[in-house]
């Protein structure tokens, strides 16, 4: 057995002495799955990006007035690598890039009293697919990304659930046959 797993067996029995088995079950999946993400379309991609070979995360700002933590906006581009990494989306140093961009229109963190009684923190961002040789905005969609247990909450984990909708809103988009082998 692996370090990792045995971690995780260790995690998941201590959390069954101590919350409950219930508990212990969601709280070792959540651990094990990290943050979750969606994106909502609001305006459809139009183009194919199959053509694309590099991903930039360009400016995401907070459109709050400051209540983002800084530490979302500094952590989101690292989250967003390793998600295309994860989805097999190539993402060369050069060639032709689309810039993914936007503002967040929703942060929900673990001191409001939404999170006291319903355990959820999120964050929600209008993201924009952009040509970047054109300028051209190829696709608007909102993306959420959330945690919803005790092992999965605060900001590092926002930013994976933000990263992982964005992905996620590009992969459905992304052709089979271009992906990394």
């Amino acid at each position: 057995m692996n370090r990792r797993a045995m971690l995780m067996v260790s995690l998941v029995g201590l959390l069954a002495l101590v919350g409950g088995c219930g508990t212990a079950i969601g709280e070792g999946a959540a651990l094990a799955m990290g943050a979750k993400g969606e994106p909502t379309t609001i305006q459809a991609v139009s183009a194919n990006l199959g053509v694309y070979q590099r991903f930039e995360l360009g400016t995401i700002t907070d459109d709050m007035g400051g209540k983002v933590p800084r530490e979302l906006l500094t952590l989101l581009p690292g989250a967003f690598a390793k998600e295309l990494e994860d989805e097999k989306i190539p993402n060369a140093h050069s060639g032709k890039t689309l810039l993914i961009q936007g503002k967040i229109l929703h942060y929900q963190g673990a001191s409001s009293m939404a999170v006291a009684t319903a355990g959820v923190e999120f964050v929600v961002a209008r993201i924009e697919l952009v040509d970047k040789d054109s300028g051209q905005v190829l696709g608007v969609a909102n993306c959420a990304g959330w945690t919803s247990k005790r092992v999965t909450l605060g900001v590092p984990e926002k930013a994976q659930g933000l990263a992982k909708a964005i992905v996620k809103w590009i992969d459905n988009r992304y052709p089979e046959d271009r992906r990394i082998k």
